[in-house]
């Protein structure tokens, strides 16, 4: 007996599983598992992937669906990991609990997400043995291996699946252990999605659906990683509500992230009832991708969610991106993870700010992504990660050396580049200005009085 367990944590997750398993990506097996894993930070009070409107479509590709949550209760997904000493008895309790057999007679094989960090990194510890496949999770796969992983698993990683967000350009993710990345056909993703549509409450777009087609705002709960406050995020969604009232669009749509708090859109309603436009909410947790199958939005507007390159690569629809200029500025430590996808958001995506750019634009072809973004996001990616990526310095160098210019400084930071000696760092004869407490202040005050315009 072999059986493949498939460990997913959203309704996005799941539904890139199922498009890989329907494309022919994985052998056959004698079982497979979708081991569902609720990540947010109260569980109780949120719903879990396999409670979601349309994951009943995608059920029949599992034999069975398991619960983490209640494999390891009561620690939280997102915080536990199971002790060296203790992970054979982890392994023989979840093969029990799941009637796995024995190792020598079921083995198994694990296809996770996300696998630098708990949850899927605690479930790989627990199956020493097993093969591992990686599916990326979005932009993030473009980045590099957020944390150095231990070789113990990461040599077992034989492939990463991904879906083909960017033509030509090659994720980074895992490259360190020689894992080759493998496409996920868009052609399978989307037919998945539109099974997905077909469950979706008319309750949830009903309001929304009604002609013309509205402009479709994301939310980002960047609160919740301190990443901006709250009166900030606050802001920056106004920010996105104004700009799509500029480009001339009177019926706006906002699908908040699904555990930010209701005050958001309850400041949205108030900016919408002021601008005279008409505003829907969807409180219902339901994906962007299901929206833009049931809604068409004329225009997609976000920070730098990922649903932004599936709404412009998968579907043809008019985007645009704001708030990435402060996103940039903010995100700490420079190895902070989302540092790629905002910098891809930003570096190719119009800003919401300049309506002839908006207008104009249209998603590039695979050779201009390769020849625009390869080097920027190998630069970035050997910035955030020097120690795990030694052997992209030279190429780093080059690119500093010659494309380090007004466009392309906002992607780093001048202390990072002193810290790593690369082009561009802070001379020699004014590193003290970094430690001079005057300087530090006045930065300080500089940023303040920045910060304090972003509305």
């Amino acid at each position: 007996m072999r059986t493949q367990i498939f460990f997913a944590s959203s309704l996005y997750g799941a539904a890139t599983v199922a498009a890989a398993l329907d494309a022919g990506c994985f052998d056959a097996a004698d079982r497979r598992v979708l081991l569902v894993s609720n990540n947010a930070a109260t569980p109780e009070t949120s719903p879990s992937l396999d409670k979601m409107a349309g994951f009943e479509r995608l059920r029949d590709r599992f034999d069975r669906v398991l619960s983490w949550n209640d494999a390891i209760r009561p620690f939280h997904p997102g915080g536990w990991s199971p002790r060296a000493d203790d992970v054979p008895l982890w392994e023989r309790h979840l093969r029990l609990l799941w009637g796995l057999g024995e190792p020598h007679q079921d083995p198994v094989e694990l296809i996770v997400e996300s696998i630098q960090v708990n949850p899927a990194l605690a479930l790989c510890q627990m199956f020493p043995e097993a093969p591992v496949d990686v599916y990326a999770d979005g932009l993030m796969s473009y980045g590099p291996t957020r944390n150095k992983l231990d070789p113990l698993v990461g040599t077992r990683v034989r492939r990463v699946l991904h879906l083909d967000l960017l033509p030509g350009l090659r994720p980074l993710l895992l490259t360190e252990f020689g894992v080759a990345p493998e496409t996920v056909p868009t052609s399978a993703f989307k037919a998945v999605l539109a099974e997905l549509t077909a469950d979706v409450p008319p309750s949830v777009t009903a309001r929304a659906a009604k002609s013309p087609p509205p402009a479709l705002l994301l939310g980002q709960y960047m609160s919740a990683l301190d990443i901006l406050s709250a009166d900030e995020e606050e802001r920056l969604h106004v920010r996105m509500l104004r700009g799509a009232v500029a480009l001339g669009h009177r019926r706006v749509v906002f699908k908040p992230h699904p555990v930010a708090p209701a005050r958001h859109s309850r400041v949205l309603e108030k900016e919408a009832g002021e601008l005279g436009v008409e505003l829907t909410v969807l409180d219902d947790p339901v994906l962007a991708e299901v929206l833009y199958e049931r809604l068409r939005p004329a225009l997609v507007v976000g920070c730098f969610s990922t649903a932004l390159m599936t709404a412009s690569a998968f579907y043809g629809l008019r985007v645009a991106r704001t708030g990435t200029d402060l996103l940039l500025e903010r995100l700490k430590p420079y190895q902070n993870s989302n540092r790629v996808p905002v910098t891809l958001v930003d570096a190719l995506l119009p800003d919401l700010d300049d309506p002839a750019a908006v207008e104009s634009w249209r998603a590039p072809d695979a050779e201009r992504v390769s020849s625009e973004l390869t080097g920027l996001v190998r630069t970035v990616g050997f910035c955030m990660q020097a120690q795990i990526y030694p052997d992209l310095r030279p190429e780093a160098e080059r690119f500093l050396s010659t494309k380090l210019n007004e466009r392309t400084w906002p992607y780093f930071k001048r202390r990072r580049l002193t810290a790593l000696g690369l082009p561009g760092a802070v001379p020699s004869q004014l590193s003290f200005l970094p430690r001079n407490a005057v300087v530090r202040r006045v930065a300080r005050r500089a940023r303040a009085i920045k910060r304090g315009t972003l509305g």
